[in-house]
């Protein structure tokens, strides 16, 4: 058994909330520029909004909650993309002494029934007219779900008219707001449910301070108050994003929303953060369509070049010497010709970003801080408010996901699971406490991940213990590795290895609709109709070009030996990932049985 700490550079509040923030930053930072809204005449443009009028809009609307006969401790479901309302009203739950649960905005009216219903919300405020008409379709069976605000119906402006209205004082208004105190619950957040019905993780507020204050005090140049500034474009119901909107919050930095990722790089480009909250999908896009471009503008090879120069520089620098003086002027050269270009992509001013939800992979680590942009990667779950490890600014290590959350400690067991301690972590499962039992021993949450931990306390995720497949012939095989290496090529949008029992490792394998058109037309494939395409010798070998790269990363007997391209997505609408983009490989598994049968045949 081994572990590592790091000692606590924050402490946590003995008393009092998240609603203490706002107050402060009113009170320390009155006219510090901590949100920034799109100006609705002119989507282009970004409106500021000071820490007091943040403040004034939070306790507007908590008003109208409380006019609605929202009480401390009652839950209020939020359900909507991710936009300036969103951070608002989370705030103005809190405010009003509320629990906010988040839904997906992506929820079917079972998955909504089921959340409402078993953390016994009694109001919900959702985005549009057809989310409202979703919950209006169970709410027959939800009994205490007393009110349902649609935002894009002017949710917050009545709101703040019923508050208004009802006159609520000062004096109830503190008192509601006041109600809450560090290991009150904040938040009940539902985890993705790859196998079964989700579990709601009940977070408190002092969760999020012992998760916040310690990353934002361990990445200090990452969040300069006042001076920073964070683009939120995953879904703030995820942990992950729910964190960085907190520690921008904390810090206090200029917040931005993007509810749609589609004009991503125009927002970038416009908003301009400091710093970028991403998954690794979104950093292998930016590389491939950068990589695509180059090669359909007759300059492939110059890329590649600019590549393999940005990765041996920063493996250079991750030797410990310094570059060699050859190796310094071809960087320098590139960064006028290649790397300024794709940090434009990304909006020119950020020199870090934060991955989560998956490994990004040592090659892509390297590039992206060859080129002047390090993505720092990190590891969590739902349980333990996101990040309980990620790589410091001044101390990365590429291929890990980093050293424990100062003020917490990471243990891995005599079977190699991960298992983590710290007041960052939730305090039990809503309503379920068998699943607590299981997950909590003595304050140690078993994260069910398989991991190591080297001499300096960096840890690498290698798997997850329910993942693990055993082939006929005995060999263990963590698909998590392999799979990772195959997702990255610029053709696959998904893969699954199977091989649990049988005879060698296979692949299930999909491709991704936005780059298959592109590789077709420089391949002179065009005219092919979908299936002739997908049958095409060309695309199969290039697909067995991603396979042959992450067969370089595992032994012979974890390789893939066999691999079928499936003709449809893993999407969360067809049920086969999770709205964290996590695949369900149960559902995954009976679904393509018969593709998988054929692997074997």
């Amino acid at each position: 058994m081994r572990e590592f700490s790091l000692p606590a550079l924050y402490e946590v509040p003995a008393d009092g909330n998240l609603t203490d923030l706002i107050r402060r930053n009113a009170a320390q930072h009155p006219d510090a520029k901590v949100i920034a809204r799109k100006d609705p005449k002119d989507p282009a443009r970004w409106q500021d909004l000071t820490s007091g009028e943040f403040l004034a809009e939070v306790e507007a609307a908590a008003r109208g909650l409380i006019a609605a006969g929202v009480k401390p401790g009652d839950r209020v479901a939020l359900m909507s993309r991710t936009r300036y309302e969103w951070t608002l009203l989370d705030f103005a739950i809190w405010t009003a002494g509320g629990v906010t649960v988040p839904i997906y905005e992506t929820s079917s009216p079972e998955q909504i029934a089921w959340i409402v219903s078993d953390s016994g919300a009694v109001a919900a405020l959702v985005e549009t007219a057809g989310h409202a008409a979703s919950v209006k379709s169970v709410s027959e069976g939800l009994p205490e779900l007393r009110n349902v605000w649609v935002i894009d119906d002017g949710a917050v402006a009545q709101l703040t008219a019923a508050g208004a209205e009802a006159g609520v004082s000062d004096e109830l208004l503190a008192e509601h707001s006041t109600a809450a105190n560090a290991d009150s619950p904040a938040t009940i957040v539902y985890t993705s449910g790859t196998t079964g019905r989700p579990k709601g993780c009940v977070l408190t507020h002092r969760s999020f301070f012992a998760e916040c204050g310690n990353v934002v005090e361990r990445l200090q140049p990452l969040f300069p108050p006042a001076a920073g500034s964070v683009l939120l474009f995953l879904p703030v119901a995820h942990v992950f994003g729910r964190m960085v909107q907190l520690a921008a919050v904390m810090a206090p930095i200029r917040l931005g929303h993007v509810p749609d990722i589609k004009n991503l790089t125009d927002e970038l480009a416009s908003f301009k953060p400091a710093i970028i909250l991403g998954v690794p999908r979104v950093f292998e896009k930016v590389y491939n369509s950068a990589r695509a471009k180059a090669q359909a503008d007759g300059k492939g090879k110059i890329f590649d070049k600019a590549a393999d120069t940005a990765i041996a520089y920063s493996r250079a620098l991750s030797s410990g010497g310094r570059p060699s003086l050859g190796l310094r002027l071809k960087h320098k050269l590139f960064d006028k010709l290649v790397y300024s270009k794709l940090r434009a992509v990304l909006g020119g001013q950020a020199e870090y970003a934060i991955s989560g939800g998956a490994p990004l992979g040592e090659r892509l680590g390297h590039f992206y801080r060859g080129i002047g942009f390090t993505v720092l990667e990190g590891y969590g779950l739902t349980e333990s408010c996101a990040a309980t490890a990620f790589n410091p600014w001044d101390r990365q290590k590429i291929g890990t996901v980093g050293q424990p959350l100062p003020g917490s400690v990471v243990r891995i067991a005599d079977d190699g699971e991960v298992m983590l301690h710290g007041e960052h972590l939730f305090t039990g499962y809503w309503n379920n406490e068998t699943a607590t039992t299981e997950a909590l021993t003595d304050g140690w949450f078993h994260t069910g991940d398989i991991g190591t931990l080297d001499e300096d306390g960096y840890l690498t995720i290698t798997g997850r213990k329910k993942e693990i497949l055993v082939t006929a012939g005995g060999k263990n095989v963590a698909p998590a590795v392999i799979e990772d290496r195959i997702r990255a090529h610029a053709l696959v949008a998904e893969c699954m290895v199977v091989g649990d029992g049988r005879p060698f490792v296979a692949a299930l394998v999909t491709l991704d609709e936005e780059f298959l058109p592109r590789w077709a037309a420089e391949h002179g494939k065009s005219g092919l109709e979908r299936a002739e395409l997908l049958a095409d010798a060309d695309l199969l070998a290039a697909v067995q070009g991603a396979i042959d790269d992450g067969n370089a990363a595992v032994s012979r007997a974890e390789s893939v030996r066999k691999f079928r391209v499936l003709p449809t997505q893993f999407t969360e609408e067809s049920g086969h990932i999770t709205p964290s983009l996590k695949l369900k490989r149960n559902v995954v598994a009976k679904d393509f049985a018969k593709e998988i049968e054929a692997l074997y045949a």
